[in-house]
């Protein structure tokens, strides 16, 4: 059992989907379970608290105010006592020794700091994200013009940044990223990075993360036996223009965080003015289908 493992789950208006993630958590055996609550109004505590309270390795933290995934990731590990360090979406349900084989894939080298496992849909088919490589702004404007299908002619320059296409490996292998929905990172290395970056609300401070460690010489690995049950998109569906909004303006901090100093200024300006082009797409996508459903509701 991965008696040296904590585990932080943000939460914010999960309802009955928590209540299966901190079931699976704590079937796993891990030592404690820090429950961090963005202000939520559902009844998603109140259903965790009425089935496991009694549970003493169970910690909630009540933040006021919703405070963003990155710092309640950081104020859940203030509370974490372990040598790794489980952040798990609420939206997910560990499979039976997903945990142990995470936290054996990071023990087999003292330079890796972060390890993820197999983000599956409930037909267990792999979902995008799991295991990546960092969306440079070439690969962005490949995937954004849907232009991958092309990288028989040149993988070098038509290469995707989403890796679950690939064939899966059959031993856990090195990645350049994986996905916050499931990450097990060594304590240690998270403290040698200063944590979670607050600068980012919602998406994209998980590649932050990921590059930051790389960028400190520690590496990724991706564990393909370690499957993890995922209701992708659950806990933002309620609110996608809100998830859209900081979706984008992630995107923004972590290029020019990470690459505007490696393409020429006009570039990045493109890069930049690409990405909320494509806010606007999507913004006036969710739009009118909330003004479809009103309309519908009238008639």
């Amino acid at each position: 059992m991965p008696r040296s493992c904590d585990v932080v789950v943000v939460n914010y208006n999960a309802g009955v989907l928590l209540e299966g993630c901190v079931n699976s958590v704590l079937a796993q055996g891990v030592s404690r379970l820090v429950l961090v609550d963005n202000a939520s109004h559902d009844d998603s505590l109140e259903r965790v608290t009425t089935r496991f309270g009694a549970d003493k390795r169970l910690i909630i933290l009540r933040n006021p105010t919703n405070t963003g995934f990155a710092a309640a990731c950081n104020l859940g590990a203030t509370h974490c006592e372990q040598a790794h360090i489980l952040f798990l979406n609420p939206d997910t349900v560990l499979q039976p020794g997903a945990l142990q084989g995470m936290v054996d894939a990071l023990r087999q080298a003292d330079d890796l700091g972060m390890a993820g496992g197999l983000l599956c849909n409930v037909d267990g088919s792999e979902q995008p994200g799991g295991r990546r490589v960092f969306p440079t702004p070439r690969r962005a404007v490949v995937r954004a013009l849907n232009l991958s299908g092309l990288a028989w002619l040149s993988p070098r320059l038509f290469s995707d940044f989403l890796l679950h296409r690939e064939p899966l490996p059959p031993h856990p292998t090195l990645v350049e990223a994986i996905s916050g929905a499931c990450m097990l990172i060594k304590r240690e290395a998270l403290d040698s990075v200063g944590g979670w970056d607050e600068g980012y609300f919602l998406h994209c401070e998980d590649l932050d993360l990921c590059m930051r460690f790389r960028q400190e010489g520690w590496k990724v690995c991706f564990v393909p036996q370690a499957r993890i049950f995922h209701t992708w998109g659950a806990c933002s569906r309620s609110r996608p223009l809100f998830v859209e909004w900081h979706k984008h303006r992630g995107m923004i901090r972590f290029y020019a965080k990470f690459f505007r100093d490696d393409y020429p200024r006009v570039l990045s300006w493109g890069v930049s003015a690409g990405v909320w082009v494509r806010f606007g797409v999507v913004a006036g996508y969710h739009s009118v289908l909330r003004l479809g459903r009103i309309l519908g509701q009238k008639c």
